[in-house]
């Protein structure tokens, strides 16, 4: 029996994985009587970060399929219990990714799961209820869309390719100072879907101009890492997880072929 990633067999990672696929499967069908579009009442955490009773109750789902003894948790809708920092392994989880789009009934939101070894991201799922969509991976094991193998885009320029950038990013004119670039930009809600998007190879790129909490970027970091593609913090620095402050920096997430080029368009975007 080989070895998986760090402590985790490829045994115990094939497992972990079935974990992650079924629960992102009761969540989703737990949260199925609320996706009528009209019918979705927002309360407001802050002026402008939306939360539902879909996103309280798949944050429960979530919790009683995946936690385990001498794990840790960390997720948007749980307040944050620092006894994970003691723990090897945590999961971190944004039970409904793109809340602004679910509410408004825009379906680019996901519910995203991730486990976090020693600091790293290396097993991920995320699930889009409105586009059938089940996206799963583990790092150094391969990613799989609704079952198939799939990889990250090997694109070797940047002319044509597709990059997705965050919507209201773009409502607040953060990436003016790239818009006359070779590439596509296509603006998207939910920061996870896109990661699964570019793991997947159907988008070539993404990245964010503004920093991330840990819970909306974990499982896509696992997903393109595991699709064998590139993804780094802001200024080149590698993601950990699992850390005090949640706050990451802005992120690049692209095709290995892709991060040298995309690198100047994300430094000319965060002068700006």
């Amino acid at each position: 029996m080989g070895q998986g990633i760090g402590n985790l067999t490829r045994l115990e990672m094939s497992q972990i994985l079935c974990r992650i696929e079924e629960a992102l499967e009761a969540a989703s069908l737990a949260i199925a009587p609320l996706f009528i579009r009209g019918a979705v009442k927002a309360e407001y955490k802050s002026d402008d970060d939306p939360v539902t009773d879909a996103d309280r109750l798949a944050n429960c789902v979530l919790r009683e399929a995946l936690l385990r003894n001498r794990e840790g948790w960390l997720s948007e809708e749980s307040v944050d219990d620092l006894t994970r920092l003691e723990k090897t392994r945590v999961w971190v989880v944004d039970p409904l990714d793109g809340t602004r789009e679910f509410v408004a009934g825009i379906p680019e939101w996901c519910i995203s799961v991730a486990l976090v070894d020693n600091g790293r991201a290396v097993a991920g799922g995320i699930c889009s209820p409105c586009t059938g969509e089940i996206f799963l991976g583990a790092v150094g094991q391969g990613i799989w869309r609704n079952a198939r193998s799939v990889r990250a885009s090997r694109r070797r320029n940047v002319s044509g390719a597709v990059v997705l950038a965050s919507r209201s990013e773009i409502e607040r004119g953060e990436w003016m100072a790239v818009t006359a670039a070779p590439f596509r930009i296509r603006p998207m809600g939910s920061v996870a879907y896109k990661l699964a998007l570019v793991s997947a190879g159907l988008a070539d790129a993404t990245w964010t101009c503004r920093p991330k909490n840990e819970w909306d970027v974990a499982a896509g970091v696992a997903l393109v890492e595991a699709g064998g593609g590139f993804v780094r913090g802001k200024g080149g620095c590698h993601l950990t997880f699992n850390n005090r402050s949640t706050l990451l920096p802005g992120i690049l997430a692209c095709g290995p072929n892709l991060c040298d080029e995309l690198s100047k368009y994300v430094e000319l975007s965060e002068s700006h």
